[in-house]
């Protein structure tokens, strides 16, 4: 008995270290034509220029209520979107304007929905963090912490009832990674074995304090381990490696294994919402991230590297982007408010 003890012992150990193993070793990095690279140009630089603009728009008076920009982590959502099949779902919270972007809604429908007009994806009634798109399979934009969570466990639940091979994405930061309803959908998801990939988007900071300061374990990858969720840390700065590292985890849920944890590190060069002074973190840090890790640069050099663009040929990318947010900035000041008729349409009382 005690020998049969002993053999048991030293075969766990092997399987968690092999675990182990499997868990830090770094996902491929996707090889990217020149198609590819100037597609994740694009759309990353959409996200940049629109989060610019729309910070403008908010020190200007016409954004009313929260807005978080997502300016510094572009190469997240892109890269996902990039490695996605179409019928998959994404669901967000509140830092959602790229996600929306990058699902291809429409700038001119975002931008309007920020400053609360008719033509706004959600009527001009939802704002910054609450706008939808069932057709592009957009789920929101959620305010409550963590709650779009458990709505992407059950995005993954009705995926699996219905048999129809597709996956939900569902992004939460590192802040929302110590909610308890996270736990809650984790358990059930490997439980029932959904098709959902949890994207830890972890900028370092959640609301304002560093993620060392705030979680025991540091490692967000990790915290599936309980539930035998695997999960991996990604350079959420480089949309190669987001890539690579979404089309593993998608397919592992299209397979039918359950749910995979993403972490994806990475970082927000703004405060965390147009409140925040982000006293908390000093200017050289953010210029290290700026000058080092920006994803778009990162893009840029390679495109250039290559000889697949010139520097003309970037910044007519970056004049088309320019006047097309332009185009829905316009738009969005433009556009009529509601009328007050609306005010209960599409409401829940």
């Amino acid at each position: 008995m005690a020998t049969a003890r002993k053999t048991t012992s030293a075969s766990s150990k092997s399987t968690s270290r092999t675990r182990s193993s499997a868990k830090k070793a770094q996902p491929a990095i996707a090889k990217f034509d020149k198609d590819e690279e100037l597609h994740a140009y694009r759309e990353m630089l959409l996200i940049r220029r629109f989060e610019e603009k729309a910070g403008q728009l908010y020190g200007m008076g016409l954004i009313g209520g929260f807005c978080h920009l997502y300016i510094g982590q572009e190469a997240v959502v892109v890269g996902m979107q990039m490695a996605k099949k179409d019928g998959d779902q994404m669901i967000t919270g509140y830092r959602d304007h790229g996600h929306m972007l990058a699902m291809d809604l429409d700038p001119k429908g975002v931008m309007a929905e920020l400053t609360g007009r008719r033509g706004g994806l959600s009527k001009g009634k939802g704002g910054s963090m609450h706008m939808f798109s069932k057709e592009k399979h957009f789920y929101g934009g959620h305010g409550i912490v963590g709650a779009q969570v458990s709505l992407g466990t059950g995005l993954g639940f009705a995926n699996k009832y219905r048999e129809n091979g597709n996956v939900a994405m569902a992004f939460f930061g590192d802040g929302a990674s110590n909610q308890g309803q996270v736990y809650e959908s984790f358990n059930m998801a490997e439980l029932w074995k959904l098709p959902v990939v949890y994207v830890v988007e972890n900028n370092k900071y959640g609301m304002g304090t560093s993620v060392a300061r705030a979680s025991a374990t540091t490692d967000l990858s990790q915290r599936g381990d309980s539930f035998g969720i695997p999960g991996k840390q990604v350079d959420g700065m480089d949309v190669r490696a987001v890539k690579a590292a979404s089309e593993e985890a998608l397919e592992w849920c299209r397979e039918g294994k359950g749910p995979f944890i993403l972490e994806m590190i990475t970082y927000r060069y703004r405060g965390h919402s147009m409140s925040d002074p982000a006293k908390y973190r000093s200017k050289d840090e953010v210029q290290k991230m700026r000058t080092e890790h920006d994803p778009i640069e990162q893009v840029r050099a390679r495109l250039m590297e290559n000889g697949w663009a010139s520097e003309d040929d970037l910044k007519g990318i970056d004049k088309e982007v320019r006047a097309r947010v332009a185009e829905a900035a316009e738009f969005a000041q433009t556009d009529p408010e509601p009328d007050a008729s609306e005010l209960y349409t599409d409401i829940l009382l």
